[in-house]
């Protein structure tokens, strides 16, 4: 049989949850996404191959809370780099790192501190 009724207009379809997907995607992508890039520490690690040392031991303890000891010795940091200037013919000598449970903020601020003051041979061992 026949439809002799009106045509209805047709409904156009709803685009809300479009938007809402799409709008939820873009805050996952922001958030998922990194802003800042990594920065990276030049730092050798100790080989078991043996080398010839020059010059007197530089061997810097890294303790829990930033406490920093220079070949046993608890120094602040400003003594530290003065001891090491001391220590050293340049600041291209190599300066041995060690944490001993120090956090690895604490460690990493201390190679930063060391790498600003111009140490460029920073080595950690265990």
């Amino acid at each position: 049989m026949f439809n002799f009724a009106p045509d209805r207009p047709r409904r156009k379809p709803d685009l809300t949850p479009m938007i809402d997907v799409v709008f939820l995607l873009l805050v996952f992508f922001m958030l998922a996404s990194r802003f800042s890039q990594d920065v990276s520490l030049p730092l050798a690690s100790a080989s078991g191959a043996a080398s010839e040392w020059t010059g007197a031991p530089r061997l810097v303890d890294i303790g829990p809370e930033g406490v920093v000891e220079l070949n046993g010795v608890p120094r602040s940091f400003d003594d530290l780099l003065a001891e090491l200037d001391r220590l050293t013919e340049t600041r291209a000598d190599p300066v041995i790192l060690r944490a001993k449970e120090a956090d690895l903020q604490d460690l990493v601020s201390v190679m930063d501190r060391l790498t600003a003051a111009g140490f460029s041979r920073l080595i950690l061992v265990e």
